[in-house]
């Protein structure tokens, strides 16, 4: 019953391959065969000889079977080829001849190598169909990965400063605590929790709203100090306020790019988030000119803080650099070490 449920099924898909033709086909068809017959009609004028004549259209047949869905096209081809070089090119001319010596092996071998190039075509063109799918796939499930994966460690994140805080919150209301002095240290570590949770909270929108953009409409090509300035002399102005020094190296090229300005600006929100979080003040934050082949743009490093652990393990701020460095079609790297940070954002020269 399954041998016979498959062939039936394999007959039904050769039928509908075979007869699958489509306006598009015919117009390449057509297309294709006019100009192996301009072709074949000036090599004649100019040799004075039909030997080489079908050779044009062989290769008539090779470029309709590759390009055209189905058998139909590259068999109508072959016929029509067969016609073309018996009407035209062969004596008596402009007259149909069918009972030369070695038609019928013409016409054979010419419907042959239709046959065989379009079930080349059609598998190539199957097998490539399969690879896209197939990649597609890998690549949603990647995507579901790390959404897997930053959803256990949001919810690590959050546990943790909203266990302390409501740790600390009890102390303060139960009055468990010695002097004022300590009541205050409890309320100075309720307001760094709640601000880490806010923090937090602001990535993960912000991370919901930029994976929500399916289609990103670019801003028009700007050059590359006027798409950084302000967005650099904010950044310095927030790090200098917060006690850090800032050594910039911009380069003199002023190439053009096109990005899309609020997502450089959430992405320059974020890197002076984070160093603002884990940098050492006592060391400077660098921000160097980069240019890689067609790849132009900065690299922010800095020294991380003695001891310093991470109160946000699921880098859902670098997560969001990365998604929105990817829809600009731009390059973000990430190193990170345990003395040493840095992201490069790389953007191509347009």
């Amino acid at each position: 019953m399954d041998k016979n449920g498959g062939w039936r099924r394999g007959k039904a898909a050769f039928l509908n391959q075979l007869w699958q033709c489509t306006w598009k086909d015919a117009a390449i068809t057509f297309g294709v065969l006019f100009i192996a017959t301009a072709a074949a009609f000036v090599y004649y004028r100019i040799s004075a000889s039909n030997i080489n004549v079908v050779m044009f259209y062989t290769l008539a047949l090779l470029f309709i079977s590759r390009l055209t869905s189905g058998y139909l096209p590259g068999i109508a081809a072959a016929m029509v080829s067969v016609v073309c070089v018996n009407y035209l090119f062969t004596y008596p001319y402009l007259q149909l001849d069918f009972t030369l010596d070695g038609y019928p092996v013409t016409f054979i071998c010419m419907l042959v190598v239709s046959v065989i190039t379009s079930a080349s075509a059609s598998h190539m063109k199957q097998q490539s169909r399969i690879l896209a799918e197939r990649e597609k796939m890998l690549a949603e499930a990647e995507k579901e990965k790390m959404r897997a994966n930053l959803l256990r460690a949001v919810s690590h994140d959050l546990r943790t400063p909203l266990t302390t805080l409501l740790l600390y919150t009890e102390i303060v209301r139960s009055r468990k605590y010695e002097n004022d002095a300590q009541k205050d240290d409890y309320l100075n570590k309720i307001d760094t929790k709640a601000r880490q949770l806010k923090q937090l909270s602001d990535n993960l929108f912000e991370y919901a709203l930029v994976t929500r953009d399916t289609v990103v409409t670019l801003d028009p090509p700007a050059y590359f100090s006027r798409i950084f300035e302000e967005p650099l002399a904010e950044m310095v102005d927030t790090l200098q306020q917060r006690g850090f020094a800032c050594a910039l190296d911009l380069g003199s090229e002023d190439l053009m790019l096109t990005v899309k300005m609020q997502y450089i600006r959430r992405v320059f929100d974020n890197i002076t988030s984070n160093a603002i979080k884990y940098a050492d003040p006592g060391r400077e934050i660098s921000v160097t000119f980069r240019k890689e082949e067609k790849w132009v743009g900065l690299r922010f490093a800095n020294h991380v803080l003695p001891g310093q652990h991470r109160e946000e393990s699921t880098q859902v701020g670098l997560t969001s650099i990365e998604t929105m460095m990817e829809k600009m079609n731009a390059v973000c790297r990430v190193e990170q070490g345990t003395e040493q940070f840095a992201i490069t954002l790389l953007f191509p020269i347009t």
